[in-house]
């Protein structure tokens, strides 16, 4: 351990101005065992710093290294774990506890022993030794390789002085007048002893030859000290006469401070009383206003207006800390709290009244529209109502309750209203449509299955259903009643012979205007009633508010897909949401009405499904472009399925009564009726569809349609009797041919093509087998001119 001790101290220690005091060999507690040593160390330069260092070897093990180090006054207890039994345990409380076992516990001791000296020679700081023997904190530390650390050697290290340069001089200069002061320094010092004594008695006889200047001094001494006791006591009468003065500028100043504290006070109470003033005091004319200011007049309501603004801002205003706790401010908030409850139920009542006197004012108006294909104008009610949007902003603000109340009510008695002006406006529309004439009201109550069989039946198996060759005698076999024409003037059975109705084009048109109409209408009545809502209620001004609509009523019994069923929840996530679901239930019979009255143009003439398609796809596309997801996108969308399907269904219709064509054994075939009625379904439809949103449906209507005439006509050519087949296919991809070339229909460019190829076959083969019997050299002309 010694030379251990010697190589620390040269190789660690020295360099760093270090001595080493104490070394004992440890490892830390319970872990694997890695051998360290702790150091008890101090600084060879004053102050003098004593530290406990950590050194360990290296890796590999061939020198030492500093690890870590820490001040003796961090530490706060040396616990030893046992102060009677032998133990190497022991711990070191710093910042936090280090716990050691030493190799043996007579280095711990020792150890424990240096840190003890050290703390009592250096430290004002005691440290806590626990678990110590008393015996080892008193007794020193034997001699051996420990001894550096006890008294002696700190003792004796602290009474070194070094000789000064006057003093090395001095003993140079006495050095060099005795000759034997090096090689007989017993003689040298013995000489020394002899001069010192001599000095001492001439030091002592001069003391005694100066017995009466001292005597002399010591009474200068004695007067002065007496002048000394007299200036204190002047001082001291001073000082009284200062204390009293002192304590009266103690009281001034204490008085001052008082008044400062006081003024500062003051000061703080005024700008606390003026901010409560400034924020909390509602005018008088205010009060008079929210009490009883008239809510009918234009100035009352804009003085309502700005007392509810001035009523809110003292409600909302921040308190500063302690305010809630004043008595007279919590008087003030109630009585706020009254004067908005007050004003509050006072402005929905006025409201509630001002929505039933609208009522009754707008009812009055209905009258003079029920023949009339116009709703009524709501713009005089929104205009009146939207003086009132500051406080029912205010309203929603302050008490959400008496607003979504309001909003309930005003739901409850626009939806009524709106209802009964709508159906009226829905009825005077089915009156011009049906006509006032006996034929058309009869024609209203006609199932339409008895009317599509009646009509085919005379159409097909009347008594002039003889088929002919000829356009001219095609037309004889289905003349039929006005009303029975309209009834199925959609089936291409019956276009031929309604070619040249005027009557037919001048319903669809009249038709056609009325149901433009109709949405022309219908459209600002929602979005000026939409727009109200979004002003009125102050439903654009949040991102996102609580939901207050509950539940939404099923529109038209789950015929729409995008609406929600009957009694489930709408959930409200935004400001467009609740706009929307306020708008579906006051126009909540929109989407029926529109669906009864398409239903009714399908039922007159299926072919009015192409004009509503046209119409209905416009309204649709521009309400997409203004909002996609508004009341009015939605349910046009909606009945916009509707008019497709009867589109599908009209097509489907047509390709069917094209398949249950019967054609008489006896009969002559020439133009076959659904070739005629396609031409005329086609300029119908080319006419309908000029420039309209919805081309795509129309071109697709046309394959299907095409393409089912082309069956069936071959279908009628293989099954006549009368006229060749030849004759048949040739005729009619002729007038095929011949429609779609006139028309120009893009999508059907391959089929026209297709229709001349056939007509081009057939023509080719009728004029070789049916003709080139009796013509037998012009028939082996045309072989050869084929052939070439």
């Amino acid at each position: 351990m010694t030379a251990i001790k010697h190589a620390l101290q040269r190789d660690i220690f020295t360099p760093n101005d270090e001595r080493l005091l104490s070394i004992v060999n440890v490892c830390k507690a319970g872990k694997k065992k890695k051998n360290c040593f702790l150091c008890a160390t101090v600084t060879t330069e004053r102050p003098v710093q004593v530290k406990v260092v950590k050194v360990k070897k290296s890796d590999k093990g061939d020198f030492y290294k500093r690890q870590i180090a820490w001040a003796l006054r961090d530490l706060a207890v040396v616990d030893a774990k046992d102060a009677i039994k032998e133990n190497p345990e022991f711990d070191l409380h710093f910042e936090k506890i280090y716990k050691w076992v030493a190799s043996s516990t007579a280095e711990k001791n020792a150890f424990i022993s240096c840190i003890w000296k050290l703390n009592q020679r250096y430290l004002r700081k005691k440290i806590d030794f626990v678990n110590v023997s008393s015996q080892l904190l008193e007794e020193s530390v034997p001699s051996g390789e420990n001894q550096s650390v006890t008294g002696g050697d700190e003792e004796a290290v602290d009474e070194y002085q070094e000789l000064n340069a006057r003093e090395e001089q001095d003993i140079e200069i006495m050095m060099e007048g005795c000759e034997y002061a090096i090689s007989n320094a017993e003689a040298f010092a013995e000489r020394l002893s002899r001069e010192l004594q001599v000095l001492d008695g001439a030091n002592i006889q001069s003391i005694m030859a100066s017995e009466k200047q001292v005597n002399i001094l010591m009474k200068l001494l004695d007067e002065a000290l007496k002048e000394v006791d007299q200036i204190e006591l002047k001082l001291s009468s001073y000082e009284e006469m200062l204390q009293s003065v002192k304590e009266q500028m103690d009281q001034i100043s204490e008085s001052n401070h008082l008044i400062h504290l006081s003024n500062t006070n003051n000061v703080k109470l005024l700008s606390e009383i003026e901010f409560l003033v400034n924020h909390m005091d509602l005018a008088k004319g205010h009060i008079k206003a929210l009490q009883e200011g008239d809510l009918a007049s234009s100035r009352g309501i804009e003085a309502c207006t700005n007392a509810a603004d001035a009523l809110l801002q003292c409600m909302n205003v921040a308190l500063r800390p302690g305010h809630d706790m004043l008595l007279a401010v919590k008087q003030q908030q109630q009585r706020f709290s009254d004067l908005r409850e007050h004003f509050a139920r006072r402005l929905a009542s006025h409201l509630n009244n001002v929505f039933v006197q609208q009522g009754h004012d707008q009812s009055s108006t209905l009258a003079q529209h029920s023949v009339e294909l116009t709703l009524p104008n709501h713009h005089p009610f929104h205009r009146d109502l939207l003086r009132y949007a500051k406080l029912m902003e205010w309203l929603k603000s302050t008490d959400y309750g008496k607003y979504e109340g309001l909003t309930k009510n005003y739901m409850d008695y626009l939806s009524r209203l709106y209802e009964r002006e709508i159906k009226d406006f829905f009825e005077v529309a089915k009156i011009k449509m049906t006509g006032t004439t006996k034929e058309s009201k009869k024609f209203a109550t006609l199932p339409r299955k008895e009317s599509a069989v009646k009509q085919e039946t005379e159409s097909l198996h009347g008594s002039s259903g003889k088929l002919t060759g000829s356009t001219s005698s095609l037309n004889k076999l289905s003349v039929q009643s006005s009303g029975n024409r309209r009834s199925q003037s959609s089936s291409l059975l019956d276009m031929g012979n309604m070619s040249a109705s005027d009557l037919d084009v001048a319903d669809r048109t009249k038709f056609d205007k009325i149901f433009e109409q109709v949405l022309s209408e219908l459209e600002p009545l929602c979005l000026a009633e939409q727009d109200f809502i979004s002003k009125f209620f102050k439903l654009q001004q949040h991102q996102s508010m609580p939901g207050t609509m509950t539940e939404a009523e099923d529109l038209d019994g789950g015929t729409s897909s995008r609406q929600h069923n009957a009694g489930t929840p709408l959930p409200v996530s935004s400001e467009k949401d609740m706009i929307r679901q306020m708008m579906i239930k006051i126009f909540r019979c929109i989407e029926p009405e529109l669906n009864n009255l398409i239903a009714l143009g399908d039922k007159i003439d299926s072919f009015n499904s192409l004009y509503m398609l046209v119409k209905m796809s416009h309204h649709v596309w521009t309400a997409q472009n203004v909002d996609p997801a508004s009341f009015l996108s939605t349910t046009l969308g909606n009945v916009l399925v509707t008019v497709k399907r009867n589109f599908d269904k009209c097509i489907s219709n047509q390709i069917r009564q094209m398949e249950e064509v019967k054609i008489s054994k006896k009969s002559k075939v020439g133009i076959l009726p659904f070739v005629a009625e396609f031409e005329e379904f086609a300029g119908l439809a080319e006419s309908i569809f000029k420039n309209a949103e919805r081309r795509g449906d129309l071109d697709k209507a046309y394959t299907k349609l095409i393409r089912g005439v082309f069956v069936n006509v071959e279908k009628v050519a293989n099954e006549s009797q009368k006229t060749p087949r030849d004759v048949v296919m040739m005729e009619n991809f002729h007038h095929i041919f011949a429609t779609l070339s006139r028309l120009k229909i893009s999508c059907l460019e391959a089929e026209k093509k297709e229709a001349k190829q056939k007509y081009t076959d057939h023509l080719q083969s009728y004029v070789i087998y049916s003709l080139g019997q009796p013509l037998e050299k012009l028939n082996h002309s045309l072989k050869a001119l084929k052939l070439g």
